[in-house]
């Protein structure tokens, strides 16, 4: 097969392949986001979350759950100050003719200090006793069976933030099932789907899809290039599977 053809069939084959954005239905929740400013690594000034907000909307978001890092010695943040920030931003919002369903929440780190929140029962969840999880990118914590154990002891449902993005799972794939086994709801990362992080975890993501261990999905955007990545196609072209976890999102839907 020469060059050319080999060029027009990639093109081919790339062109049936949708878009993200257009997999958005209209009225859209988002349940994982960095959009208020200066709290986290996401948005930095009130004018970069007005910014992200406004693309979000375009995107046909129509309700917001953000999602400030609380993690260790990194990201001190506290409910109360979330909720402070999140009260200032809607104000603002507001002044810039933007009225929508702001909500703040937490991503949750999976450590010691995670422990003492929900043990003291002062966690900012998603909806009811939905709350949004994450783990160090390195490795689990040694004891994350026992503190998912103790989460819902303490009436807590975890939802696991982007677990297509914890390679230390990719060639260990039963660690995924024994999660789902023990409660873990899975929230996958729409940019996963276009390769935003890479080939491996798109891979990962479409096998999480395929098997239907996704529960909800979330933007995850932090900063105007998420937002520009929404243009580009999904990695593959059977999206049936992405389409319907999408549509779960409805669940956190404020009436």
């Amino acid at each position: 097969m020469s060059f050319i053809i080999k060029l027009i069939v990639l093109f081919f084959f790339a062109s049936n392949k949708a878009i993200l954005k257009d997999l958005i239905p209209d009225n859209h929740v988002d349940i994982h986001s960095h959009l208020m400013p200066g709290i986290d690594d996401g948005a930095r000034t009130f004018e970069q979350s007005l910014d992200l907000v406004r693309s979000l909307q375009e995107l046909r978001v129509s309700q917001f759950i953000t999602t400030p890092h609380i993690m260790g010695h990194v990201w001190k943040n506290t409910k109360e100050g979330i909720l402070e920030l999140k009260n200032q931003t809607v104000k603002e919002l507001e002044k810039h003719s933007v009225v929508v369903p702001f909500q703040a929440a937490a991503e949750y780190m999976v450590d010691d200090q995670f422990v003492k929140l929900f043990q003291a029962g002062e966690l900012l969840a998603l909806k009811g006793k939905h709350v949004l999880i994450e783990m160090s990118y390195v490795n689990a914590p040694m004891q994350l069976y026992a503190i998912l154990f103790d989460l819902q002891i303490a009436g807590y449902i975890p939802v696991l933030a982007h677990p297509e993005r914890y390679t230390f799972y990719h060639n260990n794939f039963d660690e995924y099932l024994k999660l789902k086994r023990v409660g873990c709801l899975f929230q996958l990362n729409l940019l996963a789907v276009v390769g935003y992080y890479g080939e491996s975890i798109a891979k990962i993501a479409e096998q999480l899809l395929q098997k239907g261990m996704y529960d909800f999905v979330g933007s995850d955007v932090h900063h105007s290039k998420h937002i520009a990545a929404f243009e580009q196609r999904v990695k593959w072209k059977e999206v049936t599977a992405l389409e319907e976890v999408i549509k779960n999102n409805q669940f956190f839907r404020i009436e």
